[in-house]
């Protein structure tokens, strides 16, 4: 008899879990639709780009062509006057770990002038970033960049913080070496709606910076 209802449960939990990735994955997906962009010449010019930081290197000490490629993205977007300055917002946990500094230096090594990048030491989780936009850094429309699922997510959450965001899409990889991001991006699909259910607030607020 328990043994049943455990398995029962372990069904409900199963079945419960399905639905909420579908859910969540369906909304987002459909609240971005045309706001992310492929083409330089299709998206629209905005003040401030965001770069989403993500780490340089794989374990192992291999490059991240995620890294790479929102690198290339950015500074594609700046080359063509689409922005005209940069709001880098990562991850700064601690002296070893510091993925703002290293994006920027990166940028200044493609010819970006350091005094137009401004940056985000806070931004641990994206939603820690688009809230620090709005609040922290005075923005009311950004372009972010990073690959198109990330993309997605951030501009729904940056709705749900009066913040009006678009995407230019750094480039995606194969499926079957990314397999592990995709799965884990439906589940922080779901920590999207779990958060905006318990309101939850960036771990760090902050004294507002201009960007001019």
């Amino acid at each position: 008899m328990l043994r049943k209802k455990a398995l029962r449960l372990l069904v409900a939990l199963i079945f419960m879990t399905l639905i909420a990735l579908v859910a969540s994955n369906t909304i987002i997906n459909s609240f971005a639709i045309g706001k992310t962009f492929d083409s330089l010449s299709q998206v629209p010019k905005n003040k401030v780009g965001m770069i989403l930081g993500t780490a340089k290197k794989v374990k192992g000490g291999g490059s991240n062509p995620y890294y790479a490629n929102r690198i290339a993205a950015i500074v594609s977007l700046y080359k063509a006057h689409k922005i005209d300055f940069i709001l880098v917002s990562g991850d700064n946990g601690s002296v070893y770990y510091n993925e703002p500094t290293t994006i920027k230096n990166d940028l200044i090594k493609e010819g970006i002038p350091s005094e137009k990048i401004f940056l985000d030491f806070a931004g641990f989780r994206t939603l820690d970033s688009m809230v620090r936009a709005k609040e922290v850094f005075g923005l009311d429309e950004v372009t972010v960049v990073s690959q198109k699922f990330h993309n997605e997510r951030a501009i729904y959450l940056a709705h749900k913080f009066d913040l009006m965001a678009i995407g230019y899409n750094a480039e995606d990889i194969a499926l079957e070496s990314g397999l592990k991001v995709q799965l884990r991006e439906y589940f922080a699909r779901v920590k999207v709606f779990i958060d905006l259910a318990l309101k939850t607030r960036p771990k760090f607020s902050g004294d507002e910076i201009k960007i001019e």
